[in-house]
């Protein structure tokens, strides 16, 4: 329960003034003092407080009063005013020029300064410029105090409020009381449920024009989440109406207003996302699109034509090129990797792709050899840092994420805000390369392509590397996908699976799933085996042997190199329960390891840990000989893996040691953006690869239980599959075609881009 407390403030301990996290020490009635921490957006020392709160007890600090809310009050006697006028709360006043200040006006000082400043020059040290530089510094923080008392009344927070203060100023009162939706426009973090929450406070009507239009907006921005670049316009009405509570009918008419106000783009739905493409007479739908994601679409459409371009070669000396590569290599090219190369030396963009063990890394090593051979500069990246890592190991050359390849310098926390991400390389500043090749292109979304595309310019080759039928991006986009059934670019696709490949059952099963057809469970394969269980807390003790004590000598490596994958985040073997459990038996409680517990979870030193938002601003360094850094950087991503190093309770920071050797600390107020990693989705574990991947199987949803994911997570290992579980469900899952729809375009853009360039 909340208990007030009043005092005024002592001095500040700690200040973060990026979010306004403070600790301080208020003193009360009688001399005793008090340790508080929260969140404000300004703070003046020597100030009279009514703070709201509960009291709760710190492992080192001790008693503290967490703030939830807290109101300055004016000060009542003129000790009060002497301690606040010289807390150095406003500029040009210290401690001395208070108590002259006092003592002429005695306990009509803040009157004076707020009614008659000018009366101030009475005081001796004080001009008549002075005067008035004090009674305004002094009015914005009365005006900042009336604002902020006037949100709370909404039951806004003072870090939010500030934010609107910061925003609108006075005319905040307007804005909120005529449509405080705009908030949801203006100001990052506040989304429309916080908005529609004030709106109903404040008793703005649930048919407004304006909540219709930030409903429907929130809808649509809210697909973006589940990979969608856009929605079928009868899509976005019926999540609008199950959002707001309203009727469809009056919706065109906000949809219309929304297009006139470029919020949104509307085009014809594409063929392939109608219900009878093709058909005479038939109506094409509509596609609705945020504005932004539109453009970024069409953005990157544009640049990729642009950067399509013929270079014509002599075939003969190609040919002699990758010879010479076979003799030094040891290696033999077939007919169609031999086209993959010549097709990268003459196309000015090109894509590679075909499934495991069909010869994608022989093949992108004798392309790096031809242009090294040329002279040429060339840059390697993937979207993750194990990709990145797994790509320099398979060809020797430097390779980087496309983050740290674009020299990413930050950008708001917010990941609302994320196509605002601040790249150094940019259309300004592009990347010196003659070639640039991307690998795992399956997971690279619509925001990334766009960011790496304004870094290549003209005469640049772009080699773009991944398996389509793996699963797609967790951003918005189908960016490999489209590009490939554009038909705009050189595509090879590589089939076949070499000789050293075909003893492999994991790349054999791998391509059998991806056709559709039945894999042998027999056991007797040394790579891929099938272990039927069908009771959920059997297929765990399964899973735990395995990982503890079967796998790791079968293939050479440590118990936190393996990794189990699953479906699912929820359920009897969803992510959150497997963790706890493998937790409890692969990192157990002992005395010499700190724990941290946070929400229902604990953090354990020791502990195998994933990034789950991209953190942006988040600081990290390589460590080198006697832990001197030797690289720095900043941006920790969504599915980044790495072990909890340690865990420092008096600064209150955890330290990760991610797998590509970049170390960053959190603040215990972070840890919200790490979880347990002993067990990750199948989905979280795109463009990795493993010794040995475990992956328990029993039930689940049928859209989520299909091919793709299964090829997905049976392509992860390296050495050894091992699945636990139903044999009915893992077939069922290679019957099952269904993938989650996702709606994306940038296919359609680029037809109409090169149909328009053909025309000129």
């Amino acid at each position: 329960m909340a208990e007030q407390v009043t005092g005024y403030i002592d001095h500040i301990i700690y200040r973060n003034e990026t979010n306004g996290y403070t600790v301080m020490v208020l003193k009360m009635e009688g001399d005793a003092e008090l340790t508080c921490v929260g969140t404000f957006p300004d703070i003046t020392q020597g100030a009279a407080v009514l703070a709201e709160g509960t009291y709760t007890h710190h492992s080192v600090y001790g008693r503290q009063f967490q703030v939830t809310s807290m109101q300055e009050k004016r000060p009542e006697d003129t000790l009060a005013m002497e301690r606040y006028l010289g807390s150095g709360a406003i500029k040009g006043i210290g401690a001395a020029l208070a108590a002259r200040i006092v003592r002429h006006f005695g306990e009509d000082t803040l009157r004076i300064i707020e009614e008659e400043p000018e009366r101030l020059s009475e005081v001796k040290g004080i001009s008549g410029k002075k005067a008035r530089e004090i009674a305004s510094q002094v009015a914005e923080k009365t005006e900042m105090r009336r604002a902020m008392i006037f949100l709370q009344k909404y039951g806004i927070s003072l870090n939010l409020g500030a934010k609107i203060y910061q925003k609108y100023g006075a005319s905040l009162y307007n804005v909120l009381q005529e449509n405080p939706y705009r908030l949801a426009e203006d100001i990052v973090g506040v989304g429309f449920r916080i908005a529609d929450e004030i709106a109903g406070r404040i008793g703005i009507s649930q048919d407004s024009d304006y909540r219709m239009r930030s409903g429907m907006l929130y809808a649509l921005l809210t697909a973006t989440q589940e990979g969608h670049v856009f929605l079928p316009k009868e899509e976005l009405f019926l999540r609008a109406k199950e959002l707001l509570g309203v009727d469809t009918s009056y919706m065109d008419k906000h949809l219309m207003d929304m297009a006139l106000d470029r919020k949104v783009v509307q085009k014809p739905l594409p063929g392939k996302y109608q219900d009878s493409p093709g058909q005479p007479g038939a109506e094409p739908g509509t596609a609705v699109y945020p504005s932004s994601l539109y453009h970024l679409e069409l953005n990157t459409a544009r640049m990729l034509c642009e950067l399509n371009i013929r270079y014509p070669q002599d075939e003969q000396h190609v040919k002699k090129r990758m010879e010479e590569s076979e003799k030094e290599t040891g290696t033999i090219l077939d007919e169609m990797q031999r086209k993959a190369v010549y097709s990268a030396v003459e196309n000015g963009v090109m894509i590679l792709t075909g499934g495991p063990g069909t010869g994608k890394t022989t093949t992108i090593n004798t392309i790096i050899r031809f242009f090294l051979g040329e002279g040429a500069e060339l840059r390697l990246a993937a979207p993750t840092g194990r990709a990145a890592k797994r790509m320099a190991e398979t060809t020797g050359f430097e390779a980087q994420t496309i983050h740290r390849l674009l020299e990413l310098s930050g950008m708001p926390e917010e990941e609302e805000n994320r196509q605002a991400v601040r790249f150094e390389r940019n259309a300004q500043n592009p990347l010196e390369a003659d070639v640039i090749i991307i690998d795992e292109m399956s997971m690279v979304d619509i925001f990334l392509m766009h960011s790496l595309l304004l870094a290549v310019c003209a005469g640049t080759r772009l080699i773009l590397v991944g398996d389509e039928n793996q699963l797609p991006s967790i951003g918005p986009g189908n960016v490999l996908r489209d590009i490939i059934h554009s038909g705009q670019f050189p595509v090879t696709e590589l089939r076949k699976i070499f000789r050293q490949a075909e003893d492999c059952d994991i790349v054999v099963n791998a391509h059998k799933i991806n056709r559709g057809e039945m894999v042998r469970l027999d056991n007797k394969s040394r790579d891929f085996f099938f272990l039927k269980r069908d009771d959920a807390d059997v297929i765990l003790r399964v899973v735990i042997a395995l990982v503890r004590d079967k796998l790791p000598p079968y293939v050479d490596a440590k118990s936190s190199e393996l990794q189990v994958l699953t479906p699912m985040r929820k359920g009897l073997l969803g992510v959150e329960r497997l963790n706890q459990v493998l937790q409890r038996y692969l990192n157990p409680p002992d005395p010499g390891k700190k724990e941290k517990e946070v929400q229902d979870r604990i953090f354990r030193e020791g502990d195998k840990v994933m990034q789950i938002r991209n953190n942006y601003q988040l600081e990290w360094e390589i460590l080198g000989k006697y832990n001197i850094p030797v690289e720095k950087g900043v941006g920790v991503f969504n599915g980044d893996t790495g072990i909890l190093k340690k865990i420092n309770e008096i600064g209150e920071t955890v330290t990760v040691e991610f797998e590509d050797g970049r170390t960053a600390e959190y603040l215990f107020k972070q840890l919200e953006e790490l979880e347990l990693a002993y067990a990750v989705t199948i989905h979280k574990s795109q463009g990795s690869e493993y010794p040995a991947v475990i992956i328990p199987l029993l039930t689940g949803p049928r859209m989520l239980m299909n091919r793709n994911l299964l090829y997905t997570a049976v392509t992860r290992a390296r050495k050894c599959v091992a699945v636990v579980g139903s044999e009915n469900t893992f077939q069922e899952m290679i019957r099952n075609e269904r993938q989650q729809k996702r709606y994306s375009s940038l296919a359609e853009r680029i037809k109409e881009l090169s149909a328009a360039l053909t025309e000129e």
